[in-house]
């Protein structure tokens, strides 16, 4: 874990079935992915483990940027984390993170979409406040 865990970004591609997750350092913009999870309650270890300074939630929308559901079910999920964690929670647009997650992942064994997914918002996020 790095000694500057106070400045550490964590990042979450929010999904029904898994979360994916990054971690990553704004000062390096540089974000790794981090084994999917299954349930809420193990964001708890995961910032106790790495103690980040904020959170980037990924904010699904379709093509026109329009919301749908699963862009409430974000929100909600974001929502979430700010009460529970007292975070700041950024909201990243994700409408293509998935597409570029397969896409680099071509050929791979293993795929792990989701946190591949959240590595490229964290990116993002990164990238956008430089």
């Amino acid at each position: 874990m790095p000694d500057r865990a106070a400045k550490t970004v964590l990042a979450f591609d929010f999904g029904l079935k898994r979360i994916g997750v990054a971690v990553g350092e704004p000062e390096l913009g540089t974000a790794h992915p981090l084994p999917a999870i299954d349930a809420f309650s193990r964001i708890e270890d995961l910032v106790n483990e790495w103690k980040p300074a904020a959170l980037v939630v990924g904010r699904p929308t379709r093509v026109d940027g329009s919301a749908h559901d699963m862009t409430r079910r974000a929100e909600d999920f974001a929502r979430r984390l700010e009460r529970q964690f007292k975070l700041p929670v950024a909201r990243i647009d994700e409408r293509y993170s998935s597409v570029e997650a397969e896409s680099r992942l071509r050929g791979a064994k293993r795929k792990p979409v989701d946190s591949v997914a959240a590595q490229l918002l964290l990116e993002q996020y990164f990238h956008e406040a430089a």
